[in-house]
């Protein structure tokens, strides 16, 4: 019978640990994963006080497969990330967007006893990833939320474009990575100069300290721009930095409203294109690039315990994670 550890919120917004069972055998094509990896994203931060599993970056070994499983067997790596089920029967399905289903299963609000904070999970075939040989479980685990995200705009890129990156962090430093390892021109925007060195390191070809720039700053045009910071930019400032006919990707949650301005975008054609995660054949497609680029995130480790996964989020939260943190089970 599968049963595991698992990490939960908690009403006083700390982590608790509790005890996941699943039935006695397996059923269709679900898949027990024991789990070697979780990255902390920064959604975990918003269940701390919830009742609820967390982690969706999760990275394991299959132990066992139900009857009706057919491509993966006991002792295959595999990944998950927040999209962990989709009916695949309606048109979204059908189209590929599995992510938009209406039936869509999702981390925090469906199969919330269990997560990637875990010693195992029973998730279906569908939704687990192949992890290339070429990667390590730690190196593994913030791809597929972190690394899923910012692919996305990413995947069909031409290498003759221009992208930019708002903010050097958990995501931005990986979507600096893709773009660069696609050949095109990146051009990374940050709030000061503290981390050129870190965004040159990573692929940019061109750095914008946000508070030094002045009337004369002038990037290449951008044909895509990332926003990866918490916090929306200033807008009356961007704007005039893109290029004709560009799309703007915001990527990460925020509940403030997206404030542009109309004229610029009116002018040069800007699209403002709302993105979630990665479909599973995106998904899929970034392991393969990143495995075969060498695309890692920046990580540190962190034990998979109550302390450890509050050491952790502690950190998070206060900013001080360079760039990811990467829960190890114990």
């Amino acid at each position: 019978m599968p049963s595991f550890t698992v990490f939960r919120g908690s009403k006083e917004g700390t982590p608790k640990q509790d005890q996941t069972t699943k039935p006695d055998q397996l059923t269709g094509t679900q898949v027990f994963v024991k789990v070697t990896a979780s990255g902390l994203c920064g959604t975990d931060l918003h269940y701390l006080a919830a009742d609820v599993v967390l982690g969706h970056e999760g990275v394991g070994v299959v132990q066992d497969v139900g009857p009706d499983v057919q491509n993966l067997k006991k002792g295959d790596r595999v990944g998950w990330g927040y999209v962990h089920g989709a009916c695949g029967a309606c048109e979204q399905c059908i189209k590929g967007e599995d992510v938009f289903c209406t039936q869509r299963r999702l981390y925090g609000f469906h199969d919330t006893e269990q997560g990637s904070f875990s010693h195992g999970a029973v998730w279906p075939e569908s939704h687990l990833h192949p992890i290339p040989d070429s990667m390590t479980d730690e190196v593994a685990a913030p791809l597929q939320c972190a690394g899923a995200t910012v692919f996305t705009p990413l995947h069909d890129v031409r290498a003759d474009e221009t992208v930019g990156v708002i903010g050097v962090g958990g995501l931005g430093h990986l979507a600096i990575q893709f773009a660069a390892k696609m050949g095109c021109r990146v051009v990374v925007l940050s709030g000061s100069e503290s981390k050129k060195d870190d965004a040159h390191r990573l692929g940019a070809t061109e750095f914008i300290a946000m508070n030094k720039r002045d009337e004369n700053t002038k990037p290449t045009p951008i044909d895509r721009l990332l926003v990866t910071t918490s916090a929306l930019p200033d807008w009356d400032v961007i704007m005039p930095w893109m290029a004709p006919k560009g799309t703007i990707y915001p990527l990460t949650v925020s509940q403030d409203a997206l404030k542009i301005p109309a004229m610029p975008l009116l002018l040069s054609g800007v699209a403002v294109q709302g993105s979630l995660v990665a479909t599973r054949t995106v998904h899929r497609e970034m392991l393969r690039f990143a495995g075969l680029h060498g695309i890692a995130p920046w990580t540190e480790t962190f034990p998979m315990t109550v302390e450890g996964i509050k050491q952790a989020t502690d950190a998070l939260n206060e900013g001080k994670v360079r760039f990811r943190a990467v829960l190890l089970p114990q």
